[in-house]
């Protein structure tokens, strides 16, 4: 159905590396002309080897699985003839050993703000439908061994 690159590119720029204090920041650089610096997680390669202010891959897979969710939702939702203002999230991703004893990101849970306007508002009943949908289409989720949960608030 599509086809989708990123490059990533690192460098040692001259650090000593079998050392293993090399530093992990590097790029991601996607066809629209993004460039975004990422690094390992602080929380698994400590300072100064890993750049804090970079994101990391769980990071980004995180917001992945959340932006995902929400582009969905905005298309059901304008589809619906519901006008929505604004959309944000604080998605939380939980690492941790699954049933195989591998790390893996063992659960996401999104925790959506909406705010709508105009003559037609959804109720508990619409929304859940949204998110639901959502849900089902979103194949950053389906393609995910963790768990996704939707917790509007």
């Amino acid at each position: 159905m599509g086809e989708y690159v990123a490059t990533v590119a690192w460098s040692r720029d001259g650090q000593a590396f079998t050392d293993n204090k090399y530093s992990r920041r590097h790029e991601w650089r996607f066809d629209g002309g993004a460039v975004v610096t990422a690094s390992s997680a602080p929380s698994i390669v400590p300072l100064p080897m890993s750049d804090a202010s970079a994101v990391d891959p769980e990071e980004a897979l995180v917001a992945s699985v959340s932006a995902c969710h929400m582009l969905f939702f905005l298309g059901y939702a304008a589809k619906a003839g519901f006008v929505v203002d604004a959309y944000r999230d604080e998605a939380i991703g939980l690492m941790g050993r699954d049933e195989r004893g591998k790390i893996a990101l063992l659960k996401v849970t999104l925790r959506p703000e909406i705010a709508f306007s105009g003559d037609v508002l959804p109720d508990e009943a619409a929304l859940d439908d949204l998110h639901h949908r959502a849900h089902e289409d979103c194949f950053i989720a389906n393609s995910i061994r963790g768990e996704v949960t939707v917790e509007p608030r």
